[in-house]
């Protein structure tokens, strides 16, 4: 499946992302000692583990190589080890010393064309075709400034790079994939210059684990994140008791749920987790700012979402964060305790501006056309707008939505408005349809209607360089795109936006 989509803005990414180097032994030993692989398990206890056959150590054993080989190459001049002696006995068993004296009636250096070497690989017939093949893969490789790049949070623990080729086809393939060590549930793109210059390429992913990962997009076959914010210190188990767990200084302690970066100021990064907190983060320096605890109830999530994702139905709290799109220390959070929470970053002790919604919330979106408005999508299927202007810090005063639309069956569980096209909204649902809205007036009709053969859908996207291109991520975990200018009734009143 796929939990979370993410556009990246063309001609940002690298023409041709650079390889990562192989980790060495320390690298290799840092991973298993800080946890990761055993994270990425299904977190069977010790007991469990003492079980395990053959088949269930896979995985130990293909560690257990990597350090062999990582030694092996950072110590070549060890021939006492025990990988020399393995290649020592290997050599033994070849003979080599005896290879010359076989007489297969086969003569390796001779001057006919039909011997079996050529003086160069000009000369050989099989392969003619060698640099056609370089090409093609370098091709393959290489990013265009025109091509349209998205990243999928997929539930192989993976983040996919997926490439649309736009020459009026709908050309698509696999970039290149990053291994996470946990279940991914949410993403947001950031350009904040981790490594120096001007810009970056990083995506921030969060997990069922606590920890923040970014990773650069950049680089291909990476084994390890750029930064990690928050995640687990130390993790113990003495026989008989509980496992203890030391976090890291201003860490969640749950599953990340929510991320948002901050588009003005670039080194920002809001989190919102199933801990019931909202993190506020400095990037650059890989600290926690502010954390505030304005959600306060616990409730289930979704079950058709969650008995995908680890096959168990888990109790947990559900949030959403984005920034103002005009007044950027302005943050919005959505909590599955019936209430969405406007504060101001620069004040975080004030109480804020809340609002309560009658079912938990999914997600939630600024109307990127106007500073005051918002979306909040519930699971009850429903989609309520708000007007910030009408909001108050009395408790006890209840501001009513400026329109409350039935949009699907089931969930609704993402939510997003078109970049250039006013009033235009789009939503998706756990009922497998993706719908779009126009919202004029605050009275909401629907324009297009559409089944994307994705499965439940749990995140769609609209690209911000081509506005009426829309990402749809789904249980089916395929990315399905909707050019939905294709559409008539979006085409007929929409049409002149694309221009």
């Amino acid at each position: 499946m796929i939990a979370a989509v993410s556009w990246i803005p063309k001609g940002v990414a690298k023409s041709v992302p650079e390889v990562a180097e192989p980790p060495s032994k320390e690298e290799i030993e840092e991973i298993v000692k800080s946890g990761a692989l055993e994270r990425s398990g299904d977190g069977e206890s010790e007991e469990d583990n003492e079980g395990m056959d053959v088949e269930d150590c896979k995985e130990l054993d293909e560690v257990a190589q990597a350090l062999v080989a990582a030694n092996a190459l950072g110590s070549s001049k060890n021939t006492s080890g025990p990988a020399f002696q393995d290649i020592a006995e290997a050599l033994r068993e070849l003979d080599m010393d005896n290879y010359d004296e076989e007489d297969d009636g086969i003569e390796l250096f001779g001057s006919g064309h039909g011997d079996t070497y050529y003086p160069s690989n000009d000369a050989d017939p099989y392969l003619k075709d060698k640099d056609d093949y370089d090409s093609e893969e370098i091709e393959d490789m290489t990013i265009k400034a025109e091509d349209s790049v998205v990243v999928c949070a997929r539930d192989e623990d993976d983040i996919w790079i997926l490439e649309d080729l736009k020459d009026g086809d709908s050309n698509m393939y696999v970039h290149h994939d990053i291994i996470i060590p946990a279940f991914p549930l949410c993403t947001a793109w950031l350009d904040c210059p981790l490594k120096g210059g001007e810009k970056g390429n990083f995506i921030a992913v969060g997990s069922m684990e606590p920890a923040i990962e970014i990773w650069d997009l950049d680089i291909m076959d990476e084994v390890q994140p750029s930064l990690v914010l928050g995640g687990i210190a130390e993790k113990k188990k003495k026989k008989g008791k509980k496992k203890s767990i030391k976090y890291k200084k201003d860490s969640h302690t749950d599953s990340v749920l929510g991320l948002a970066w901050n588009k003005e100021y670039r080194n920002i990064l809001a989190s919102a987790s199933a801990d019931k907190l909202v993190k506020i983060w400095d990037v650059a320096t890989g600290k926690c700012n502010i954390t505030m605890d304005h959600h306060t109830d616990k409730a289930r999530t979704n079950p058709s979402l969650f008995v995908i994702i680890i096959l168990r139905v888990i109790l947990t709290l559900v949030q959403a964060v984005a920034w103002n799109h005009y007044v950027p220390q302005i943050l919005l959070s959505g909590s599955f305790d019936h209430s969405v929470v406007m504060k101001d970053g620069r004040i975080p002790s004030h109480a804020g501006f809340k609002w309560s919604v009658n079912a938990d919330v999914e997600s939630l979106a600024w109307d990127p056309h106007t500073e005051h408005s918002f979306v909040v999508s519930l699971e009850n299927g429903t989609v309520s707008g708000f007007d910030i202007r009408s909001a108050t810090s009395d408790s006890s005063s209840e501001t009513k939505p400026i329109f409350t639309l039935h949009a699907h069956d089931k969930a609704v569980s993402s939510v997003c408005y078109n970049p250039k096209a006013p009033n235009l909204l789009a939503t998706g649902s756990t009922d497998k349809m993706v719908k779009l809205w126009d919202l004029s007036n605050n009275q909401p009709s629907c324009v297009a209607s559409q089944n994307p053969k994705a499965g439940a859908v749990f995140s769609i996207s609209f690209s911000e360089d081509l506005p009426f291109l829309l990402a749809i991520g789904g249980s089916k975990g395929k990315l399905e795109l909707w050019d939905t200018l294709n559409d008539a009734g979006v085409s007929r009143r929409y049409g002149k936006y694309s221009k």
